[in-house]
């Protein structure tokens, strides 16, 4: 999720510091506290205790692209660990085609960043340069592979300077298909002896539908195929395109988000349209009314529920929270990251771009404006905080 990030090629290196033995070798215990969380729980809007969205624990803790501040994102690596860290839900995946209309799990379409495709000469030739949503992009896209093609590539992390350590796993997996993703999905549920659920993300879908690979029918229907179409489905789709949301919300009965991004930034599909709103109008009462009308709720970019000022540092919230629960909405909004160039000024420590922060003084604040769940990279600082939250 969340194509439009902050900071995300902040440089330079460092060691982490890791939160005790909260981190990689700690997972029983995280599992643990998730338990007891689920306990503590505060139900929220639309958050009662029976099936689907009623189920999930308040606030809900989502694994963004995985664990992927431990693993490189969008790889069974990094999907596995945020399970065993005790997520409650994974963001498996983003989804986009190849060019012979399979889906599968990338940030984006351009996979230079993502793979070891700079390294494999025969497909040289395949790097170019295109305009996604109205901005120029060169490198390698998946829709110019099959996906035969594309399972010769292996994953590799994403943001190095941010996160040396997952460099280690570079090259250990290979691309997922969202079909792989739903298999993964059932095995874990039997294995785990409890529900696991997912949340892909559409990406591009105006884009991709020119190309004449629409993404809505794909999805629905590799997703009735396997039975997860259905309210109670353990599968929650987003989009940044609220058309797309409208789209696939007519083909299945999965529950939806729509994400948000910026203030004063429009949804391409809005641009496309010539439909002049942006974000500022979706965010109004109205428009979030709007969005109740097809969706059940939305994934607003942090700094719309709470802002930040010139340094950086948070001021005071919106009226976000408040407005989209009295329209009968949920939010899960992103990204919450353990790395000092990710968080609020206020909860940075030292300068070192991969370590970490006041993460939990980051979490209190966010968790105070009633928000229903939260997208980490960090999974098991994201538990400890709710544990702390929830019992506080």
């Amino acid at each position: 999720m969340a194509t439009r990030e902050s900071n995300e090629q902040a440089s330079g290196t460092g060691r982490r510091a890791l939160l005790g033995a909260a981190v990689l070798g700690a997972g029983g215990t995280v599992l643990g506290l998730a338990g007891t969380a689920h306990a503590a729980r505060n139900p929220g809007p639309g958050h009662g205790r029976g099936r689907g969205l009623d189920s999930l624990p308040v606030p809900t803790i989502i694994g963004h692209r995985g664990a992927s501040g431990y693993r490189p994102e969008h790889t069974f690596g990094s999907y596995q660990l945020a399970l065993d860290m005790g997520a409650d839900i994974v963001e498996a995946g983003d989804l986009v085609p190849t060019k012979d209309g399979h889906l599968v799990c990338r940030h984006e379409p351009e996979i230079g960043g993502t793979t070891d495709v700079a390294g494999h000469p025969e497909f040289a030739g395949r790097r170019t340069t295109k305009t996604l949503d109205g901005t120029e992009v060169t490198g390698w896209f998946t829709e110019d592979f099959t996906l035969a093609e594309l399972k010769r590539l292996r994953a590799v992390e994403r943001i190095p300077a941010n996160r040396p350590h997952n460099t280690l796993y570079n090259g250990r997996w290979e691309i997922p298909t969202f079909e792989e993703v739903l298999r993964w999905q059932d095995e874990q549920t039997r294995r785990r002896g409890k529900q696991v659920w997912i949340y892909p993300e559409l990406k591009h879908p105006t884009y991709f539908r020119k190309l004449g690979l629409g993404l809505e029918e794909r999805v629905a229907k590799i997703l009735r195929r396997h039975g997860k179409d259905r309210r109670n489905s353990p599968v929650i789709l987003q989009s940044f395109e609220p058309t797309a949301v409208q789209r696939i919300g007519k083909l299945v009965g999965n529950p939806l988000v729509v994400l948000l991004d910026a203030a004063g930034t429009r949804p391409w599909d809005f641009t496309e349209a010539g439909d002049p709103r942006t974000v500022d109008d979706l965010i109004t009462p109205k428009g979030l009314k709007e969005i109740a009308s097809y969706a059940q709720g939305i994934g607003p970019t942090l700094n719309l529920i709470i802002p930040r000022d010139s340094a950086g540092r948070l001021t005071e919230p919106t009226t976000l929270v408040r407005d989209a629960h009295r329209a009968g909405l949920i939010l899960h909004p992103y990204t919450l990251r353990n790395e000092n160039p990710f968080l609020p000024a206020e909860f940075r420590k030292g300068s070192d771009p991969d370590a970490y922060g006041d993460v939990f003084g980051a979490y209190r604040a966010y968790f105070a404006t009633g928000i229903d769940g939260v997208f980490t990279d960090h999974p098991d600082t994201g538990l400890l905080a709710r544990e702390e939250f929830v019992n506080r």
